[in-house]
């Protein structure tokens, strides 16, 4: 059980050589030396560190969120060094990709039982080890500490260093030596711990959770001292201002963007007899709201000799598996995982309807993607999924098994304002989520912030 939940709660939370640092001079340390981001026009590029402490570039939207908006800021002009911990993101050539080490456990639970003698000689490396073992996520404080002994060995030069997501004690360290820092928070991981508690079986799955979560204490507390912070989404900022009591004063909200080029409506010439209906899932993560969605297609194939189409997997025996075989829906369900996007695309070609069941999601990158591929919608309200959907898709009540089927039946039954939604769909994505926009907003905060410690310096 204690693996199984592990598994879960990773896959919920997040969410070559390691290349030379740019520069090796230390940051401002007198009054006559220039601070870290101190002397840039509004007009001209920046040298920025992008920081990431989980980058997997199939696996959740950090890895995304690192690989495009990287590349959005260099085709601004503007330098990236992207530092990363494991697993490590896939970044275009002009992005330059700093490889920090680490034990990566949480991600090879087999190795929980493995003591490696190299740890009584790493330190950071033997905690690390000892968190897993003890049902603690340590990635996030680990990278902290990483990246400040990687800052300290190399001294590198950066206008401004962004965090993406990682919250970590290191971003006070960084603070101290001079450097701007600005942090993107796609949404407080307290909604996950909360998913989690209310779908736990037992008191033992509950104490294993809360032991888990316990990174939130730093992440709330490196929150609210950063001035200046990102969101995804006006829920995403609610959310952190109430979950982590940031100053709603400090926090811009710029929506992700979507690469529309990639995503794009196809050939959607029809070879099937029965409707099919799509959605991407992360395993039995609560928070996703996979059972509800199960259970609607049920309930629609009691009308509609519908199929349902899964990018990911659902863990064996797991709830979601055990759900299957009791709705007796297992003959209509295809499954497809660890496939490229351009798989993904294909599907969304074959698909009448996406559904997104998430009980919240800060932004929604699935709905934007099946939107700008001229699928139509149905979604939840949870968190930031109407601000992506807009009136372009059907929304539903989150946790509403009844609500989701009825929404589908009905899509599946009007031919015609499939149509019409799926070509809205696909205007509003292009129209306004593009990652150059992204780009531009996150730059402004970033002078806001060089500014700022100027001015204190």
């Amino acid at each position: 059980m204690v693996t199984g939940t592990l598994r879960r709660l990773l896959r919920g939370s997040v969410i070559g050589s390691s290349a030379s640092a740019r520069g090796s001079t230390a940051p401002g340390t007198t009054e006559s030396d220039p601070s870290p981001g101190s002397g840039r026009h509004s007009d001209e590029p920046l040298d920025i560190c992008l920081l990431s402490y989980r980058s997997n570039p199939y696996s959740g939207g950090q890895g995304v969120y690192v690989k495009y908006l990287s590349r959005a800021l260099t085709d601004l002009g503007h330098s990236v060094d992207v530092i990363s911990g494991k697993p490590y993101p896939e970044l275009d050539d002009d992005v330059r990709l700093v490889k920090l080490p680490g034990e990566n456990i949480v991600d090879e639970l087999d190795r929980l039982g493995q003591f490696e003698p190299s740890y009584l000689r790493e330190p950071l490396a033997l905690y690390e080890w000892l968190s897993a073992l003890t049902g603690g996520f340590p990635d996030p404080y680990v990278f902290g500490r990483q990246v400040v002994d990687y800052f300290e060995d190399h001294r590198p030069e950066y206008d401004v260093i962004h965090d993406n997501q990682s919250l970590c004690h290191g971003l006070h360290a960084l603070r101290e030596r001079g450097y701007p820092v600005v942090a993107t928070v796609h949404h407080p991981i307290t909604v996950d711990r909360e998913a989690a508690l209310a779908a736990a079986d037992g008191w033992g799955e509950r104490l294993l959770i809360r032991r888990w979560y316990r990174f939130l204490r730093m992440q709330r507390d490196v929150v609210q001292d950063l001035p200046h912070v990102l969101t995804v989404s006006e829920s995403a900022k609610h959310r952190t201002v109430t979950d982590f009591g940031a100053d709603p004063e400090s926090i811009q909200v710029v929506h992700n963007g979507i690469d529309t080029e990639l995503f794009e409506p196809v050939d959607r010439t029809r070879t099937r007899d029965r409707p099919r209906v799509m959605t991407t899932v992360s395993a039995d993560v609560p928070l996703k709201g996979a059972r509800h969605l199960l259970e609607a297609v049920a309930a629609v194939r009691e009308d509609v000799d519908a199929e349902l189409v899964v990018v990911g997997e659902f863990d064996a025996g797991g709830e979601c598996d055990r759900l299957i075989t009791e709705l007796g829906i297992g003959d209509a369900i295809e499954t497809h995982s660890e496939i490229s996007y351009e798989r993904m695309v294909e599907l969304y070609g074959t698909a009448d309807i996406a559904v997104v069941p998430s009980l919240y999601e800060g932004f929604g990158l699935p709905a934007g993607e099946a939107l700008a591929c001229g699928v139509p919608v149905v979604a939840t309200t949870g968190g930031g999924l109407p601000e992506v959907v807009g009136d372009a898709g059907v929304l539903v009540e989150p946790g509403d098994a009844d609500a989701l089927a009825d929404a589908i039946r009905d899509l599946l039954a009007d031919d015609e304002r499939r149509r019409r939604l799926g070509e809205r769909g696909r205007e509003r994505i292009v129209e306004e989520f593009d990652w150059e926009r992204a780009a531009r907003e996150t730059v402004r905060t970033y002078r806001n912030a060089i500014d700022a410690r100027s001015q204190v310096v």
